[in-house]
């Protein structure tokens, strides 16, 4: 009798997990997907270590609204187009909404399928171009503003322990690391901040016509971001598919300066559930 009993409640706590695990799927499937900002290419938007939820029923639903599963240390790497690809693969959605310009979205790389944030720059058909470091949207410059200087402290952040790149030449660790900073006003009125940091190449692009059912994603932390200006055949993000969005991040709910958010002493509190522009 005892053993049926303990194994009854085995059976229960089994139960009590899967039915667990499945809600929790769905939920991260239709409504809010975590994210954890793994690099500095939005700051001062974003820095290492915010926590937020992405927003996936802002544009709908495609396959790329399924989560991927990857646990390389025992053997498991589960794409979402094979959990989600008869879902169609005709650039289209459920319920879908499109982005606005100046949208902070979570999207899939169009090659490799890795979880990218960047910010909405292009809607289908416009014309996009960087020169000497100033955007251009569709012939027109777009305005900015010096807004100060961003200062961080040079040393490795976040659990890759990725050193800050800087205007101010190579900084030793633990001293001031600085960026230029303008706040860039987008046509249509989106306000933001953006950081320069040295001219290089990704400063003066060739003109990029986004195709219909695309858009071209820019980070904020203009010289040290991947994104829409460099083609994904060379290694870039390129166009953005309208079917690759997973979805919108308007919050940071959590934010850790260490490479572990269990360091209690590393939390930004001034950041917990600070809204983004």
């Amino acid at each position: 009798m005892a053993k049926e009993k303990e194994k009854g409640g085995i059976l229960e706590t089994v139960k009590t997990v899967v039915w667990a695990l499945v809600i929790a799927g769905v939920f991260r499937t239709l409504f809010f997907q975590p994210f954890w900002i793994p690099s500095g290419s939005m700051k001062d938007t974003l820095l290492i270590g915010d926590f937020l939820f992405v927003n996936k029923m802002a544009y709908g639903y495609s396959y790329a609204s399924c989560p991927s599963i990857r646990l390389p240390q025992i053997g498991i790497d589960i794409d979402a187009q094979d959990i989600c690809g008869w879902l169609g693969d005709d650039n289209d959605r459920i319920f879908g909404s499109e982005p606005e310009r100046g949208d902070i979205a979570v999207f899939r790389h169009p090659v490799h399928g890795t979880d990218f944030i960047k910010r909405v720059i292009g809607l289908p058909g416009d014309r996009i171009q960087v020169m000497e470091g100033r955007l251009y949207i569709n012939d027109e410059p777009v305005g900015i503003e010096p807004a100060g200087t961003f200062t961080e402290t040079a040393q490795p952040q976040g659990p890759q322990q990725l050193r800050p790149r800087c205007a101010n030449g190579p900084v030793g660790t633990g001293g001031v690391c600085e960026k230029e900073r303008f706040t860039e006003t987008l046509p249509g009125g989106h306000s933001h901040d953006i950081l320069n940091i040295a001219m290089q190449n990704s400063d003066n692009t060739r003109v990029y016509t986004v195709p219909e059912g695309h858009y071209f994603m820019m980070g904020d932390n203009r010289d040290n971001s991947s994104d829409s200006r460099v083609p994904n055949a060379a290694g870039g993000v390129g166009f953005v598919p309208f079917e690759n969005l997973i979805g919108r991040a308007r919050r940071v709910v959590f934010s850790s300066a260490g490479n572990s958010m269990l360091y209690f002493w590393t939390w930004r509190g001034d950041r917990f559930f600070h809204r983004l522009q």
